[in-house]
Parts: C-alpha cells; structure tokens; sequence
C-alpha cells in the first residue's frame, strides 16, 4: 500500500521506555502523530496526536505490530537492536533511549554486539545489565530525536515519501 503523507510518525516501543515524554515534548512541537506500542496498559497524554496500541503479550508481538504499521520516514524509539534492524529495512529511522542513531552503517556491529553480549550471559562471563541511564544520555537522546524529526520532514517534503 503506497500513500503520501506530510509528517513523518513516531512510534515508541513503549515497555520500559525511559524518554516517553520527551518523545511526546518533540511531537507536540512538530505536530506529529505518536503510537506508543504496549502489551498492557500504559499512561499517555490526553492529546489526539497520542495514540496507545495494546498488543498481545508474546514474544516480539509489539515489534511484529511496529514492522508491519511504520514507513519509511517514520521514526521508532527503540532500545531493541533487532527491531531496530528490521525498521531500517523499511526505510524508518530507529533510536536508541541513549540517543544512539542506528543507521545501515552500524546495525550490523549492533547484531554481532547483541549477539555476543547474549552469549557471554548464557555461559556466566556477563552477570550485570546495561549500564544506568544518565541525565546525558536524556540530553542526547533529545538532540537525535530532534535531528532524526527534521531529516525526515525534509525527505517526505522533497517527495521521497513512501
């Protein structure tokens, strides 16, 4: 299915998202249409631009709803690497919680990283999570959102829109 749009969308992996509201700050100032995707209830601003998708509980079941709804343009906040994959493969941009862009150059090290800090774990080299998050990486995470908002407003209005 082909159509144009004028805005890009963003979409939130929205279980344990830390950067919520900053994703709601930038949308409401670029007047784009936000759907954060949840297995359960989560609470969201009463704003018609907000829109709450619950899924099933199940493996990847939010990221298969994601893949399936974003275009290319739209913009995902993700801290899961394969989705992030998958999302560029459509043409969506995807950013990490911390303000990582991943693009086509570094997901592939991502994967391989993912993968083997996963491996690490299953034998019991690696007993800690990710690291916390920081003020620092809120502020970065907003100058990426920011920067990613803009590229694909520039893209969509040049007509490189899906």
């Amino acid at each position: 299915m082909s159509h144009s749009r004028a805005l890009p969308r963003l979409f939130i992996d929205g279980d344990a998202c830390p950067v919520k509201a900053e994703v709601y700050r930038v949308a409401e100032r670029h007047g784009l249409e936000t759907i954060v995707v949840a297995n359960r209830f989560i609470f969201t601003p009463r704003d018609a631009a907000v829109r709450l998708e619950v899924v099933p509980a199940g493996p990847d079941v939010a990221d298969d709803w994601i893949v399936e709804n974003a275009t290319a343009h739209d913009i995902v906040v993700t801290a899961d690497v394969p989705l992030a994959a998958r999302c560029l493969a459509k043409g969506a941009a995807a950013l990490g919680p911390s303000g990582r862009a991943f693009t086509e150059a570094n997901i592939g090290a991502a994967l391989a990283s993912r993968e083997l800090m996963s491996h690490l774990r299953e034998v019991g080299e690696i007993t800690g999570g990710p690291s916390a998050f920081q003020p620092r990486d809120r502020s970065r995470f907003l100058q990426q959102l920011e920067h990613a908002v803009v590229r694909a407003k520039r893209a969509l209005e040049a007509g490189d829109g899906a």
